[in-house]
């Protein structure tokens, strides 16, 4: 609930607070709130905790993707349902997308669970 509650807060690149938040920092922001320091960059971020499969996902993983062609270069928040919550990029809003979309599927890489 509290990734969801940042949905629609706006990408900001480097920010880590509801007034502007980029992946990383979303991902920070949100388990910062539950106690857990994680490391600042979605690389980095991709080596903690328990490492689970696509279709092991639990409410809280981490979900780690390949963007332009690096390893890992994004992450988010899986709410659920075959959803997650990210911040994507300049001009767009925290949102909630389906993990199950073509595009996020052939991008992941690995999800992480931290608890």
């Amino acid at each position: 609930s509290l990734a969801r509650d940042q949905v629609g807060a706006p990408y900001r690149y480097g920010g880590s607070s509801p007034s502007g938040f980029d992946c990383s920092g979303l991902v920070q922001y949100v388990y910062g709130k539950l106690g857990v320091s994680l490391p600042r960059k979605s690389r980095d971020m991709a080596g903690v905790g328990h490492r689970v499969s696509l279709h092991e996902l639990l409410p809280g993983d981490l979900v780690f993707f390949r963007i332009n062609k690096r390893r890992v270069s994004h992450v988010g928040i899986y709410v659920g349902n075959n959803e997650f919550v990210h911040a994507t990029k300049s001009g767009h809003p925290v949102r909630q997308d389906d993990i199950t979309n073509q595009w996020w599927q052939e991008g992941f890489v690995v999800g992480r669970r931290i608890f």
